[in-house]
């Protein structure tokens, strides 16, 4: 085996809103975990509350980093969060800085969705369209739980209310406001790669406007439901993966921030049928190389 991507601490990979390990035999994290074992990586995906808070999700992350470092003798984690996943990294990392060695945001909404805050203006909790919504959610997140065979855990608790308020620009800013570190000070720009001896690095993509079939595959699914989305976009309209904004994405050192990926291409969903041009799991095994050139 090559030792190519052996990091000198554990890749803890952190899912995003209505994230899993694994759904029967489909994984979230489709073909970048076996990528970086091959390369001699140590890689734990972690199941957290597929719907709650970023707070929430991430003391149940610290749990598990503390586990994670029980069994493997490693003195920190490197912790790689897809989407709200980010956030979930980013508070862990504030809490307990000593654990993490490096966070890094994949697509993570730094800024806030909005996706999510134009769903809190169209569709509130206690209007007819909100419970609606608030009950697909809750129904989703069920059949995730009695479908999830990569996490043998305590049942997770769910509070769709603190979710979606998690992901808002003024759920986010509050947020920000209590750990700030890795952000940048002006809007579009980087941020500090350091904070409490924590590296912080970022990546995302967009929906290129104007190259609609360009790259795309006609199997993805996902594709279209985030051009969808990318409607509901004002401040970030044409510059979005179709729910988070490119510039709301940048954390620490921003990586690339128009890869040409969907929110979920990012992650090589839905089973690696990404467009033309677009190789996700390459990012992954690049970063790997970054971080083990790094010392982490």
């Amino acid at each position: 085996m090559s030792q190519e991507l052996a990091t000198r601490y554990p890749l803890v990979l952190v899912p995003g809103m209505l994230g899993f390990v694994r759904l029967l035999l489909y994984p979230y994290w489709y073909g970048i975990i076996p990528a970086l074992r091959r390369g001699g990586a140590r890689v734990y995906a972690v199941q957290v509350s597929p719907l709650n808070s970023s707070e929430v999700r991430g003391e149940q992350l610290l749990t598990q980093v503390q586990r994670i470092m029980a069994e493997t003798g490693a003195a920190r984690v490197n912790l790689i969060g897809h989407s709200q996943g980010a956030l979930t990294a980013r508070y862990a990392a504030a809490k307990r800085p000593d654990w993490v060695a490096s966070v890094t945001s994949v697509a993570g909404p730094n800024h806030g969705s909005e996706l999510a805050d134009y769903l809190a203006r169209h569709s509130p909790a206690h209007s007819f369209k909100g419970r609606i919504l608030s009950a697909l959610l809750r129904g989703i997140a069920a059949l995730m739980t009695l479908l999830e065979t990569g996490y043998r855990g305590p049942k997770l608790p769910v509070d769709i209310h603190a979710s979606h308020q998690s992901l808002t620009t003024a759920g986010v800013a509050l947020f920000n406001r209590q750990y700030p570190q890795g952000l940048p000070t002006t809007w579009g720009g980087q941020g500090p790669g350091q904070v409490d001896g924590v590296r912080y690095y970022s990546w995302s993509g967009t929906l290129q406007p104007g190259k609609t079939n360009r790259g795309r595959n006609l199997f993805d699914g996902t594709s279209r439901s985030c051009r969808l989305f990318a409607r509901t976009f004002v401040r970030e309209a044409g510059q979005c993966d179709g729910m988070v904004g490119r510039y709301s994405s940048h954390l620490g050192q921003v990586i690339g921030d128009d890869y040409p990926l969907d929110h979920f291409d990012i992650v090589n969903q839905s089973l690696g049928l990404v467009g033309k041009g677009a190789e996700p799991i390459r990012l992954f095994v690049e970063h790997a190389q970054r971080l083990k050139a790094a010392g982490l």
